[in-house]
């Protein structure tokens, strides 16, 4: 019963964390780059993780960092450039609602990657979110022509690694530490991280003489430690003690987050968006219904 009531606390905090994570990153992106935006986050986020937790790493042992790499780039470091490209085209609140495609997609890779069964409730569920998905994207091209929709297929791309990221967890690392094992995540990132920053010219910026890029950094810290550092852990640990179903999950109540923040900020959301919106929840839920 304890661990049924930490897991849904951990789930509702993480959905708050990551439902602002998007607006963030569109505040961030006034002053910086998505190349220089992603490198900054990781890097950020990596400084911080390491003050806090960098001993944790000794419980890695030789073998497991194959999958630590992994899990790195597929689950944090390429994910943090794609949001950061996307949201460059598209709106903030849309982002977070592809974004919920992610259980799905955990879903399909557990069936291909992980030789999960699934039934015809599962298969009919998977449909009903690729139909949701085109959907919102279409509608969203059409009250938006000034946006490239085609970005969102970034957001999709993204989903693909945090599926990847999940069952590798919940599979090949579910004996260590969830700080273990985010330490273990940027201690592989921290150099590639600074090699990007390095050649997206973000050294030779006046940052002293630049208000934006001073707000762009403030978001972008706030972004790195909450959204990727408290939160990889909060993840981790949330992997770990439940499913990644469950874990997976956390996207479904990011997009209310997402959208409140979006509206605030003056992005539109149109009645058929909402309605492309529920059709890709009903398609995930139907999708996880019976595993």
């Amino acid at each position: 019963m304890q661990n049924t009531k930490t897991k849904w606390i951990y789930l509702i905090i993480l959905s708050l964390v990551w439902g602002s994570s998007f607006i963030l990153i569109k505040k961030s992106l006034i002053g910086l780059t998505p190349m220089q935006l992603g490198a900054l986050r990781t890097a950020f986020a990596a400084i911080f993780l390491f003050l806090i937790g960098f001993k944790s790493i000794k419980t890695i042992q030789g073998a497991e960092w194959k999958w630590i790499a992994i899990s790195a780039f597929v689950g944090t470091f390429i994910p943090a450039f794609l949001f950061a490209f996307a949201e460059t085209e598209i709106d903030s609140g849309i982002t977070s609602i592809l974004n919920s495609l992610t259980p799905l997609v955990t879903f399909v890779l557990g069936i291909l990657l992980f030789s999960i069964h699934f039934n015809k409730n599962q298969l009919i569920g998977v449909i009903i979110g690729l139909v949701g998905s085109v959907g919102l994207i279409w509608e969203g091209a059409i009250i938006n022509p000034d946006q490239n929709y085609g970005y969102a297929f970034l957001v999709i791309i993204a989903t693909l690694g945090y599926g990847i990221n999940v069952n590798i967890i919940k599979r090949h690392l579910q004996h260590i530490s969830p700080m273990a094992i985010a330490n273990g995540n940027f201690v592989i990132l921290i150099i590639p991280a600074f090699i990007v920053l390095y050649f997206s010219g973000f050294f030779n910026i006046e940052i002293a003489s630049d208000k934006a890029i001073q707000s762009s950094i403030m978001y972008m810290a706030i972004l790195a430690v909450f959204g990727t550092g408290i939160a990889k852990i909060m993840f981790n640990k949330l992997v770990q003690m439940s499913t990644p179903v469950f874990a997976s999950s956390v996207t479904y109540l990011m997009p209310i987050i997402a959208l409140i923040w979006g509206l605030w900020d003056g992005e539109k959301f149109s009645f058929y968006q909402l309605l492309a919106s529920c059709v890709i929840i009903f398609g995930v839920y139907l999708t996880n219904k019976s595993r």
